[in-house]
């Protein structure tokens, strides 16, 4: 689950990843309609607007949410792909 702005995302991303805006009004409405026993990898561009969604995700009854630490940058320093 990439939780930054739709712009990041379009500049590279997880494969496979659902992009929803941590930042939007709208997050706990779009997260919310996700499977909350489902497992999700959290990532934003460095850490801190993912470890905010993932509060939010366990306020709202999520049980299997992880975060990536260090978000795409250490993903992508670590030399795994992103996609566009």
């Amino acid at each position: 689950l990439d939780v930054r702005t739709p712009e990041e995302f379009a500049q590279g991303h997880l494969e496979g990843a659902l992009n929803v805006d941590v930042s939007a009004p709208d997050f706990a409405d779009r997260v919310g309609e996700l499977d909350r026993a489902a497992t999700y990898a959290v990532y934003c561009r460095s850490g801190n607007r993912s470890a905010a969604a993932l509060a939010e995700m366990a306020e709202l009854g999520f049980t299997d949410s992880h975060h990536l630490g260090g978000g795409i940058g250490a993903w992508q320093s670590a030399g795994h792909p992103v996609v566009r």
